[in-house]
């Protein structure tokens, strides 16, 4: 699972881009009850989504040319330029950066071979996120990819991700590892799209789970509030109750109500 211990190649960051950061705003905070605080107009108005206090994410407009909305996942790197140079290396592309965020750290914008982007950050005095996998903030990153053998083979050259195949129903689930991740089970995954997704035009993306206390109460919010379901709840065995959603301006992401040891 997720910690907050980070260590390179483990989810350290993500943040929205939105074409109307205040409408966003206000969706996310009635959905997951976050505040925003703006870092002012020097940086752009990007803000950061809180939780108690404590950092759950980022937010800001869109940026890059022909950009759609959407959730980026950042992570963790000792050496953001190092990093970007074996994204190259490994066939992927770089959409900007290495580049300074004030004091905060070095960060890249980055594709992988299959389309999918991410981003790293190399951590100064902006370590990452303050809370995970407690309800409402961020519990799971998963790639949906449209090759996930060249996918695996990008990433582990990339980041030396541990990877363990598991069965998920009829298909094949990628359970992501980082080197010194410890004994935890995983930070991430990997899965193909579905026939349905590629044919809807769907491309390869990181996804972000927020775990959350009622799934089925969450997905009912979000459709109040101008969301839509992309995958309708299901249940998983050992992993919980989840669904694929769409904000208002079309960035997917994902909550789940995580299993009991019991269940």
């Amino acid at each position: 699972m997720l910690t907050t211990d980070f260590v390179p190649g483990s989810p350290i960051w993500l943040d929205l881009g939105s074409p109307d950061p205040g409408a966003s705003r206000d969706f996310y905070s009635a959905l997951f009850g976050w505040s925003l605080d703006s870092a002012g107009p020097e940086a752009d108005d990007y803000g950061f989504f809180r939780l108690d206090d404590r950092a759950v994410g980022g937010l800001g407009p869109l940026t890059e040319e022909r950009a759609a909305p959407a959730w980026t996942v950042y992570f963790a790197t000792e050496d953001a330029d190092d990093t970007t140079a074996r994204v190259r290396r490994a066939g992927g592309d770089v959409r900007f950066g290495p580049v300074d965020v004030f004091g905060h750290g070095r960060m890249s914008g980055l594709t992988d071979p299959t389309g999918a982007q991410f981003a790293v950050w190399q951590a100064r005095d902006t370590g990452g996120l303050g809370a995970v996998t407690i309800p409402n903030s961020l519990c799971w990153t998963e790639l949906l990819s449209a090759d996930p053998a060249a996918a695996k083979d990008f990433y582990r050259s990339v980041f030396g991700w541990q990877e363990q195949d598991v069965p998920f129903g009829e298909a094949t689930y990628t359970v992501l590892t980082p080197i010194g991740g410890g004994t935890s089970s995983g930070q991430g995954g990997i899965m193909q799209l579905t026939a349905d997704q590629a044919a809807a035009g769907l491309g390869s993306h990181w996804l972000p789970y927020f775990e959350v206390p009622d799934a089925d109460a969450t997905i009912a919010k979000a459709r109040q509030l101008g969301g839509a379901v992309r995958a309708p709840a299901r249940n998983a065995h050992g992993v919980g109750r989840f669904a694929q959603l769409i904000d208002p301006h079309g960035a997917p992401f994902a909550v789940i109500t995580s299993a009991g040891p019991a269940d």
